[in-house]
């Protein structure tokens, strides 16, 4: 993931109820005496057909028959035929009825033997997803039995999500070592309910146990699972299985492993082992991979009042992981894009705030959980809502109300299309829970719940939450109950519409001033459609209004009503009324304020979001004296707001002054790569010994791109020198840099350069850098053209290189095959068959690719390539 386009891409997408069924008339009726009794009854041809009746969807949390008390697990792997070789011991007892069956979770699993744990042999049915085991006699509620499982794991998918892309749970990455230096691994991703891929259990997010692996790997290999590592015995094939223990309970679907060849940097706090398991190229930066671990671990366990309840902390990133980031409980697994050296991950606050979700989990998500997938929230949206109280302690409150921002434009961009409540139980499936509500507005509302009571009791009800829970599953109204202990008030009107309602608030605000009267008027409507959402919410709203004279005064209101007008004294017209003041609401907002009143609201109002919402609705402004705001916001005191008037400014002299200052001197990297793009615009001469020194010097790797770019327009030549001393830089901001300067010159001899440099490309970066080699290439001859095209099949059907790797390459040969075809039409009455015998070639590179991404789809749900059919 490269984190210059996400930067980017967020600063420009910042500027870019139910009702009840009524009858409207009243059926005929038939009356008959029976008595003093009258009974009615609606004709027969009143009803309605059967089929129109249903009830709504509902997804309760699953039903518990037996309580599974504790997991043994003995596994090895065989890797050639990617199976897991497992022997489970599992303890369990009925829930609380009698029971004679035990019902577990084992997709795609072949059993050699299920017995009790005394050797008796057991009955059981199964059908490929769950094996009905038959005890031979009824055990009653506090009989603990033990059952033996011997079996073979062939782990494959499904299906997936946007969220989670694989269900497959268990992944054997390079196998068979026919990937290159791509390094082998095995690595496991459990949520759902996908740890039942490689051994059996009852996949429920309401269940939990203890666990204790037994993992046997070749000893070439390190390995990670949850708890700690007891002991690591090596035997005589060449093998060595380490003994992982996990004596607290945890449910199911966070269970782990990870096998591969990493490097461990291992410390402590508070005499708990702290582990970053880091590929070995990358050892030196581990801590700057994740960052903030021990101080995060602090933060947090004081903030709550909870310590970190768990054995460890341990966080390894992995290759071709199939979502973000996954808190498995003390083995928490990343994807590769967490990766970088300590000069790419300048000022970069992507890993910090995964890593501040993902171990917030482990009190939210680990050490309590939620019951059913219905109530995600549960677990969502606290570790999203984490990342806002870091980056509020660790940078200030501009930082995390940035933060908070996107999170909600995420939100409202998904609830455009659809919105439901928090707490879901008519999702469709399960996997549709991970979406913007859950994460996004589960925080959002957090956020206005933190507001609404006060910080003292909001972390005084989260201690009452946690200690009232631990080791337990949970649902919203748990959450609600914690809260009313502490504050003693019923908070059922905020529980219910915000987690059991769906939607949001959007409101008009208008302001105006009496002069007869003296008074300000703000007029409050809720605009939200009753049809998808509550006609009406009830929000507490705090009103700040600047006077005249410099005071500010405070009106705390309540919105309870479709329509409310709210009448305030004051002597003369105030400079400002800030509704929402503390920018704290979930809502949209139309207001009706002059470009002065936005201009003052820039100058005076306490917060980042006063600020960015007055520049926002000042942007399109061609009032000259309004346009001065983005000059005086070049010297905002948060980053944001710099990069951000860099792009909309004027360019004056001064201006022009101003950036070049930003570009050389600014404390921010993301300033400085915005100010060299403003540079590069003015194409003047005298602004690259800036850019010059900026690619020498600067830290950060993506400000030297920038400034390699800029120096493009500045001095071509220099450019020039500078891209080839830089040829040989494994970072991709740099290469990409590079590339753009090369195919500008349209010059084949640079071809060698793509070719060397393509396997450092990572994520977006690589498809423009191979989209860049291949429109060089086309100018070339027909005949380099087809080399190019087949050098690109190798890169497009190797299945070790990233997604994004694969499809630029798949891009860059359809642009060669774009350029034959135009060749051959131009060619008009010419001979054009040794052209068209090159782009029928180019064509069977294409299928090529098509037919090696569908086998490999169809792997990775089936756990092998289809078996090519034979002719007779």
């Amino acid at each position: 993931m490269k984190k210059l386009f996400f930067f980017i891409l967020t600063i420009s997408l910042l500027w870019s109820c139910k009702t009840k069924q009524t009858f409207t008339a009243v059926p005929d009726f038939e009356i008959r005496e029976l008595d003093t009794l009258t009974v009615t009854a609606p004709k027969p041809d009143e009803f309605k057909s059967p089929e129109e009746y249903s009830l709504p969807n509902y997804n309760p949390s699953h039903t518990r028959i037996n309580d599974l008390i504790h997991t043994k697990l003995e596994v090895g792997f065989n890797w050639e035929k990617e199976q897991v070789l497992g022997k489970a011991t599992l303890t369990l007892k009925p829930y609380f009825y009698p029971t004679q069956y035990a019902v577990l979770d084992a997709k795609n699993f072949d059993f050699k033997k299920i017995q009790l744990a005394g050797g008796k042999e057991l009955k059981y049915e199964y059908d490929g997803k769950q094996v009905i085991i038959d005890l031979g006699r009824e055990y009653k509620k506090e009989e603990e039995y033990q059952l033996f499982i011997d079996y073979v794991a062939s782990p494959a998918a499904e299906g997936g999500s946007a969220a989670i892309s694989s269900d497959k749970g268990l992944f054997f990455i390079n196998p068979r070592g026919e990937e290159g230096e791509k390094p082998q691994q095995i690595w496991t991703q459990g949520e759902t309910e996908n740890n039942s891929r490689w051994f059996p259990t009852v996949d429920k997010p309401n269940e939990r146990c203890t666990q204790e692996i037994y993992l046997t790997v070749q000893d070439k290999f390190e390995t990670l699972s949850n708890g700690i590592l007891i002991s690591s015995n090596k035997n005589d094939d060449g093998t060595r299985t380490d003994y992982w223990k996990m004596d607290l309970p945890h449910a199911p679907y966070l269970f782990m492993v990870a096998v591969g060849e990493f490097a461990v940097i291992r410390e402590e706090w508070k005499g708990k082992p702290v582990e970053y398991f880091v590929e070995k190229k990358y050892e030196k930066y581990a801590k700057d991979i994740y960052p903030y671990t021990t101080e995060m671990l602090s933060f947090f366990s004081e903030k709550l009042g909870v310590e970190y309840p768990w054995q460890k902390y341990s966080q390894i990133t992995v290759r071709d992981y199939v979502s973000g980031a996954m808190e498995n409980t003390t083995g928490v697994i990343f994807g590769e894009f967490m990766l970088g050296t300590d000069r790419e991950l300048i000022d970069n606050l992507t890993n910090e705030k995964i890593v501040a979700h993902e171990m917030f989990h482990h009190w939210f998500g680990d050490l309590v959980t939620c019951e059913s997938w219905a109530n995600l929230t549960m677990n969502e949206g606290f570790a999203n809502y984490s990342e806002y109280l870091w980056l509020e302690h660790k940078y200030g409150k501009d930082e995390a109300d940035y933060h908070l921002m996107s999170e909600l434009r995420g939100y409202l961009a998904s609830a455009n299309n659809e919105i439901h409540p928090l707490i879901h139980f008519g999702h469709a499936d399960k996997e549709d829970m991970f979406d913007a509500h859950s994460y996004n507005k589960g925080g959002l509302v957090l956020h206005m719940l933190r507001n609404y009571v006060g910080d003292e009791a909001f972390f005084a009800s989260l201690n009452k939450y946690l200690t009232d829970n631990k080791y337990s599953d949970v649902e919203a109204d748990e959450l609600r109950l914690a809260f009313e202990d502490v504050v003693g008030e019923d908070l059922n009107w905020f529980f219910d519409q915000w987690y059991f309602e769906a939607g949001h608030p959007m409101v008009e605000v208008s302001y105006s001033y009496d002069e007869a009267t003296k008074k300000i008027k703000v007029l409050v409507e809720q605009i939200q459609n009753p049809q998808r959402q509550p006609a009406i919410f009830q929000m507490p709203v705090a009103i700040d209004i600047y006077k005249k004279n410099g005071e500010v005064e405070r009106q705390n209101v309540w919105l309870d009503q479709r329509v409310q007008a709210f009448e305030f004294d004051i002597s003369e017209k105030p400079n400002l009324v800030n509704f929402d003041a503390e920018k704290i609401l979930l809502t949209e907002k139309i207001e009706n304020k002059t470009e002065q009143e936005y201009l003052f609201q820039y100058q005076n109002a306490p917060t980042f979001l006063d600020r960015f919402e007055a520049l926002d609705n000042l942007k399109e402004s061609e009032n000259i004296t309004v346009r001065q705001i983005f000059k005086e916001a070049l010297n905002d005191e948060f980053y944001v707001l710099r990069a951000l008037s860099l792009s909309v400014v004027d360019l004056t002299d001064e201006v022009i002054a101003k950036i070049a200052e930003l570009a050389a001197n600014d404390p921010h990297s993301q300033v400085r790569y915005t100010a060299f793009e403003k540079l590069g615009d003015t194409g003047s001469t005298k602004y690259a010994p800036i850019a010059k020194k900026a690619i020498e010097n600067d830290p950060a790797y993506q400000v030297v791109g920038g400034a390699l770019q800029a120096l493009v327009t500045l001095d071509k030549a220099a450019a020039a020198e500078m891209a080839q001393k830089l040829e040989n830089e494994d970072n991709s901001s740099i290469l990409e840099a590079i590339g753009e300067i090369y195919v500008a010159t349209g010059d084949s001899k640079h071809l060698p350069f793509f070719e060397r440099s393509w396997s450092k490309m990572q994520g977006f970066g690589a498809i423009g850098f191979i989209e860049n080699y291949a429109v060089l290439s086309a100018s070339t001859a027909s005949e380099t053209i087809l080399g190019s095209a087949q050098k690109l099949e190798t890169i497009a059907t190797n299945m070790g290189k990233s997604p994004w790797v694969r499809f630029a390459a798949m891009n860059g040969v359809n642009t060669l095959h774009a350029e034959m075809v135009q060749r051959i039409e131009s060619a008009g009455n010419t001979d054009t068959s040794e052209l068209q015998d090159i782009d029928s070639q180019i064509i069977q590179v294409i299928q090529k690719i098509k037919d090696t991404e569908e086998n490999d789809r169809l792997k990775m749900m089936y756990g092998r390539y289809p078996t090519p059919s034979v002719k007779p």
